[in-house]
């Protein structure tokens, strides 16, 4: 049995490209075998198919009931912008007009104003707070969307980079700055423990450079990962608006002491392009590996014998059994092999196995075979549930572990530009180094190698202070690296 299913992978594995020999065309074998997603007659834009919608479902909720505990509540603006509307505040629409996507005629008539469709929605919470805060008693608004955004993107990838994609965008707004940037603050450290516990993707925490900040933000905050090609990918932002927008849109409230206020705003948000993370943090050449918390499906039954009614019988009690405790589980009914179901199960990414044939009948007991790494164990059946609960929990753990270990392996410094490139070409990663903030020394260093500035890190670890990409005197360490 062990030969033949190791033989069907062998069959299954040859069509994913190997990680180590071409990545990009690794995830996108990843993405296309597992039915994440495909592609659509309308350029650039993607189909989530169940699977993967399943995977983003489960992040909705559970970044939704996060949401909630902090009295965010959740809405829905308009998908269409006015262009007048756009362009009140002029860093913001400089910095999305290249990816606008405009509407120009509703029905068989010209528009006399063109609709921009939505690539975010700072203007039209601007328009709505104008008229609904009028004193300091309305506030804080803590308001959410889960809505899609189109920016007209050149060059697409599945989930990371595509003209239409989902995400929740976030909203707020307060009565002072400092109450703003606690809460901008607050987001970042929900979106970090989020990303963390929840999808075992470890991330460093840090504020955007002048350069890469949001258009038309005061400060932008990032968490930002490391996938297995040592490739960095911002993982969700958060962005403290001061009172820019507010001035812009002119609103304002009374205050305590009966005179008129600016209000500050904040914004937030993570996309589907988190799952790309996903894929591409955790998977192997044997496909997806998926976290137990975030997997749609924890746990798949495979009954050995199906043309055996006792084993069929069996393995759908014990289906049941693990449905009405709230587990997320799977049966494999059908008349494939079981190397071939194995097969499969471990190309879906789902973190536990149960196999279940009359041997293991007779003497009251299953197998588990771990998803993460294939360990396999024999379990009493008096003690399934006590030790489905500790191999999931210890899965999720592991995963976190192994790709912490990786991002931290993938660390490095640099103090001159030479080696800063160097390190950069030769181990791909991170690269801690001191720089000058001048926006023109990250724009030469972007253009000539490709190299960004991730973000500046909460922690500190180097002493110099020369930029180490001009040799100008330095303002802050940051973290540079190529990303998605």
């Amino acid at each position: 049995m062990e030969t033949i299913a190791n033989d069907k992978k062998k069959v299954i594995v040859k069509e994913i490209t190997n990680i180590d020999e071409d990545f990009a065309k690794w995830y996108t074998d990843i993405v296309r075998k597992t039915r994440l997603c495909d592609y659509s007659s309308v350029k650039g834009c993607m189909i989530i198919e169940p699977y993967g919608y399943a995977i983003w479902e489960n992040i909705m909720r559970e970044l939704d009931n996060r949401f909630k505990k902090i009295s965010v509540k959740n809405c829905a603006m308009p998908m269409f912008i006015p262009e007048s509307l756009l362009t009140k505040e002029k860093e913001h629409v400089e910095g999305f007009s290249p990816e606008c996507a405009w509407v120009t005629v509703g029905g068989d008539e010209v528009l006399e104003e063109r609709l921009c469709v939505r690539p975010t929605s700072e203007t039209l919470f601007c328009d709505y707070y104008k008229d609904v805060i009028k004193s300091y008693r309305d506030l804080p608004k803590l308001l959410n969307q889960w809505v899609s955004v189109v920016r007209w993107e050149k060059t697409t990838r599945p989930f990371l980079r595509s003209r239409e994609f989902y995400w929740q965008e976030g909203h707020t707004a307060h009565q002072s700055i400092e109450e703003a940037k606690d809460f901008t603050i607050k987001m970042l450290n929900t979106y970090a423990d989020f990303i963390e516990n929840f999808l075992a993707i470890p991330v460093i925490k840090g504020k955007k450079t002048e350069k890469e900040k949001f258009a038309g933000a005061l400060e932008t905050y990032t968490v930002e990962s490391i996938m297995r090609d040592g490739k960095a990918l911002q993982s969700a932002t958060s962005h403290n608006f001061g009172d820019g927008f507010a001035k812009a849109f002119g609103i304002k409230f009374l205050d305590k002491n009966n005179e008129l206020s600016y209000i500050y705003q904040t914004s937030w948000g993570l996309s589907t392009r988190i799952i790309g993370a996903i894929i591409m943090v955790h998977g192997d050449n044997e496909g997806l590996k998926l976290p137990p918390k975030v997997a749609p499906t924890q746990i798949m039954i495979i009954p050995i014998k199906v043309k055996d009614e006792n084993n069929v019988k069996k393995a759908n009690e014990l289906y049941n059994l693990l449905i009405n405790l709230g587990f997320r589980v799977e049966i494999d009914l059908t008349d494939k092999s079981p190397g071939f179901k194995f097969a499969d199960s471990e190309m879906r990414g789902i973190p536990l196995r149960i196999e279940i044939g009359l041997k293991d009948i007779e003497n009251e007991q299953v197998v588990f075979v771990r998803r993460d790494n294939h360990q396999k164990r024999i379990i009493k059946t008096i003690n399934l549930v006590e030790s489905i609960k500790y191999e999931l929990d210890d899965i999720q753990k592991s995963m976190f572990d192994d790709a912490k270990r990786f991002l931290n392996s993938h660390i490095d410094v640099a103090t001159n530009l030479k080696e800063l490139v160097d390190k950069i070409d030769k181990s791909s990663g991170f690269v801690r180094a001191m720089h000058c903030g001048e926006k023109e020394c990250e724009e030469k260093l972007k253009n000539d190698t490709g190299i960004t500035a991730r973000c500046i890190p909460f922690d500190k670890v180097l002493s110099n202070n020369k930029c180490a990409v001009c040799g100008r005197d330095a303002k802050y360490e940051v973290i540079f690296g190529r990303a998605y």
